[in-house]
């Protein structure tokens, strides 16, 4: 068994297919424990930490940062016995794949060159070229027997000549990322092949082709390539738009009173660790409509309408990789200290970049909240597989009636988008208002609906 073992990316959760790395936490050379970080990789979902499957020497890293890669692709290799003498140097055999220009020839054995009965040679997992393999010319001379494959000359030291490129396929794979063109530059590995410090190499020299934008010197316009979370953003959006029928309502709310009693809770003596901000008082009350109006926690399947008696309450966050989705499980069974350590969590967790994909799937309910840059209100569109987005607004000092007379209070807009084939006007318009009523009065409301 070989001690060199190669780590493909995995599948990380619920149908991924690839995803990007962002940042390598272990270099060529390091030695690794079982299970130690090894990367962190962005998928369509969240950025995540993957731990080495192995202990033992990174030999080689295949993919530079900011690469996507194919799940089952390998990223990394392992010696898992460094202790065990120098690694055997590889053969030209376990070189990557030939590409020539032309007609040119290729040495026989050569991945991607012709093997002994007319196969084309390949590595296992890479599948042959798509051209014909061809068989070397017969010799009619006396005494040679037909179909027996002539002796492999010795591989020149050289880069091959014809235009002919060896190179591993992950170095091509790099390569084609970073819009570097293998012809011309000298390889210094093995029998001449072209190593991935040689591309890199080659970019230092060259640095013109970077491939998260491109964009040539002097152009008026950018091209940003779509993918990861915001890729599966847009394509979620664009499904929820034009599947769920949207209707959006809004109501102006005087949050006076909820705005004092956070300062209450903050100067209560349990509750001095615990960050704590509007958007709790706007979470329990969510909660506390739902419980009176369990339709508006559903999705629509089909010829089916699925009543959900649990409530992931999912909260829009703002990411550098884009918006994404986490979610309170059953937030309907906690209290409200547990509802705040879980919230805070959540927000840090996103902020950080480290949200698991779990954590954004199975959502019931979402909030958004707009309010922390400054925004008013807005028209969300829903979350795929959910009935309602509630959209919280900023806060602001206005004049206000209050008890008959014109007072400064502090008020804010809410808005609710919903799926009109589950939740007709009715049941939105009173869901609306039992969510204004609580922060209107989030003591009085506590008292009459628990």
């Amino acid at each position: 068994m070989t001690r060199v073992k190669e780590f493909n990316l995995p599948d990380l959760g619920e149908g991924l297919t690839e995803g990007e790395i962002l940042k390598w936490l272990v270099g060529v050379g390091d030695t690794i424990a079982l299970n130690q970080p090894i990367v962190e990789v962005e998928t369509a979902k969240a950025a995540v930490e993957i731990p080495a499957k192995w202990a033992g020497k990174v030999t080689e890293i295949f993919h530079p940062e900011g690469t996507t890669v194919e799940v089952g692709q390998p990223i990394i290799a392992i010696d898992t016995d460094p202790a065990g003498g120098d690694l055997p140097a590889p053969s030209a055999a376990s070189l990557a794949a030939v590409e020539v220009a032309g007609d040119a020839p290729v040495e026989p054995g050569l991945i991607g060159g012709p093997a002994p009965g007319g196969r084309t040679a390949v590595l296992v997992g890479y599948g042959p070229k798509t051209t014909v393999a061809k068989r070397r010319p017969r010799n009619s001379g006396p005494g040679v027997v037909p179909d027996v494959p002539a002796p492999a000359p010795k591989p020149a030291p050289a880069p091959p000549r014809n235009g002919a490129v060896l190179a591993k396929p992950p170095v091509r794979k790099l390569a084609r990322d970073l819009g570097v063109d293998l012809i011309g530059i000298s390889g210094t590995g093995p029998n001449g092949s072209i190593t991935r410090d040689d591309v890199l190499a080659s970019q230092t020299r060259a640095p013109a082709a970077a491939p998260a934008r491109v964009a040539a010197p002097g152009e008026r316009e950018e091209r940003i390539p779509v993918k990861g979370v915001r890729k599966l953003t847009a394509e979620n959006m664009v499904a929820s738009a034009f599947t769920a029928p949207h209707v959006t309502e809004f109501l102006t709310v005087d949050v006076t009173r909820s705005m004092k009693a956070l300062e209450r809770l903050k100067a209560h003596r349990d509750w001095r660790d615990v960050r704590v901000s509007p958007l709790l008082l706007v979470a329990k009350a969510v909660l506390l409509a739902i419980k009176r109006h369990p339709m508006v926690n559903s999705s629509w399947q089909d010829t089916e309408i699925v009543l959900k008696r649990y409530v992931n309450l999912g909260i829009a966050a703002a990411t550098e990789r884009g918006l994404i989705v986490p979610n309170v499980k059953d937030a309907h069974e906690l209290t409200t200290r547990e509802l705040a350590d879980a919230l805070d969590g959540l927000v840090k967790t996103a902020r950080d970049g480290r949200t698991p994909p779990a954590d954004m799937t199975g959502g019931t309910f979402t909030i958004t909240s707009v309010g922390v840059f400054g925004v008013d209100s807005g028209t969300p569109i829903l979350p795929p597989g959910e009935s309602a987005i509630l959209v919280f607004g900023a806060v602001r000092e206005q004049p206000w009636v209050h008890k008959g007379k014109i007072k400064v209070r502090q008020v804010t807009t809410l808005g609710l988008s919903f799926d009109h084939r589950i939740v007709d006007g009715e049941l939105g318009s009173k869901f609306l208002r039992d969510v204004g009523a609580f922060l209107e009065d989030p003591e009085g409301a506590l008292l009459a609906w628990s």
